[in-house]
């Protein structure tokens, strides 16, 4: 059931939705600095890809951690997160119009939440 969800999952917007995933990747990784952020981006593109199956969960960390992960979480949203949450949001509304693209949609708000926080998390599978 997981392998034909992912392979629908693929057209209903995981494939782009991945591949913008994977360009700011590339576009993080143009500068030393970014490198920390092309890394997340790598990760959560392929999780877009190919998500049923893994789970997104909060990465245990400790007090000096949280801080470099809230200071992190700012700077992704400000430099391509926001418009990385705004596509999965698209896709979730344009897919919550049918009973049959629920279940995606809720991947994709899962995905949006995920692109304006992504330090912290982890993705594992079930």
């Amino acid at each position: 059931m997981r392998l034909l969800g992912n392979i629908i999952w693929l057209l209903f917007g995981g494939l782009a939705t991945g591949i913008g995933w994977w360009v700011a990747g590339l576009l993080a990784a143009i500068t030393i600095i970014g490198i920390p952020f092309a890394i997340a981006a790598f990760r959560i593109g392929t999780f877009s890809f190919w998500p049923f199956g893994r789970e997104i969960v909060d990465r245990p960390e400790g007090e000096a951690g949280k801080i470099l992960i809230l200071l992190g979480n700012i700077i992704w949203i400000l430099l391509g997160g926001i418009w990385l949450a705004l596509a999965h949001l698209f896709f979730a509304l344009l897919l919550a119009i049918t009973i049959i693209g629920i279940p995606f949609a809720v991947q994709h708000l899962k995905l949006a939440h995920l692109s304006l926080t992504p330090y912290g998390k982890m993705i594992v599978v079930r």
